[in-house]
């Protein structure tokens, strides 16, 4: 397939964390195309007639879709839908972003593209869902699952990186608690866009686990933002229950590849999301 496919690319969420590093195609965002409304988005898809369509809009909030898991449901399955409708409709390649959360978490090792799915909570079973729909309406499709999502910098980071970089620029912050028993493989999302555009260029199909290398806890991950940043803070080793969150997220959602081996380890992709796009911050604030 040629590169000109990418020019004819749409990527809905495009206004989000991973779409910040979206460098070509047709960048959509929710005032343009409301992906739960199944006319309009036929109607958007139909006028840009791409030849492929990167899904990233979706409620990624794990507590929010528990809270309200209708809310999950319409967002993650329904959107999912009527996107998959539409590319189906105008020959397009479907490209849906999904989770590791779509497993139960029980299993000791990586999960792998061939393992059984067990969604556990409300957020993996809306993504689940999202893609029974892209394998039953799509003849065209990649599902990339991906783990752990960090990215965006300062402006667009609003999951674990920047909550944990928020504490560190407290000037009473001498200690951090981070879970230690549970296991991620964290995916930075300009990598992800950066295989996705690799998948869709060699018109690849199927399922495809798209994280970064490797296994970590969230505590090992704070140890390296630490680290990287230069910063004197303890860091304290917690057990899930700690903070007792809405949603109870599986104990391993930690993911391997049997299809896919350009990755590079998850500390690299950390280490160079933050000195690319938080320390240049950091330092004109005096942090």
């Amino acid at each position: 397939m040629d590169d000109n496919i990418l020019d004819k690319t749409v990527i809905t969420g495009a206004n989000g964390m991973v779409g910040s590093y979206v460098d070509f195609g047709i960048k959509v965002n929710k005032r343009l195309l409301d992906v739960t409304d199944l006319m309009e988005t036929m109607k958007i898809i139909d006028q840009y007639q791409p030849r492929a369509i990167i899904h990233l809009a979706a409620e990624t909030d794990v507590d929010r879709c528990e809270r309200d898991p209708m809310y999950a449901y319409f967002v993650n399955a329904i959107g999912t839908y009527n996107v998959a409708v539409a590319a189906q409709k105008v020959g397009a390649k479907m490209v849906y972003v999904s989770t590791s959360a779509v497993f139960d978490g029980f299993s000791k090792d990586p999960y792998s593209e061939d393992d059984k799915t067990n969604p556990q909570y409300f957020y993996g079973r809306s993504k689940y869902i999202g893609e029974v729909v892209v394998r039953d309406i799509s003849d065209d499709y990649i599902i990339a699952r991906v783990c752990g999502v960090f990215g965006g910098g300062p402006k667009k980071d609003q999951k674990f990186v920047s909550k944990i970089i928020n504490q560190l620029k407290k000037k009473d912050c001498q200690e951090i608690k981070a879970i230690n028993d549970s296991f991620i493989s964290p995916t930075f999302g300009k990598d992800l866009i950066n295989h996705l555009k690799y998948l869709i260029k060699k018109d690849a199909k199927g399922i495809f686990h798209l994280s970064n290398k490797g296994v970590c806890s969230r505590y090992d991950m704070v140890v390296k933002i630490i680290e990287v940043l230069g910063k004197d803070v303890k860091v304290m080793p917690v057990d899930s229950s700690y903070f007792n969150l809405p949603a109870q997220r599986g104990m391993n959602e930690s993911m391997v590849s049997k299809r896919f081996d350009l990755a590079r380890d998850w500390q690299k992709a950390l280490e160079e999301y933050l000195r690319e796009e938080w320390l240049p911050t950091l330092k004109l604030l005096r942090y």
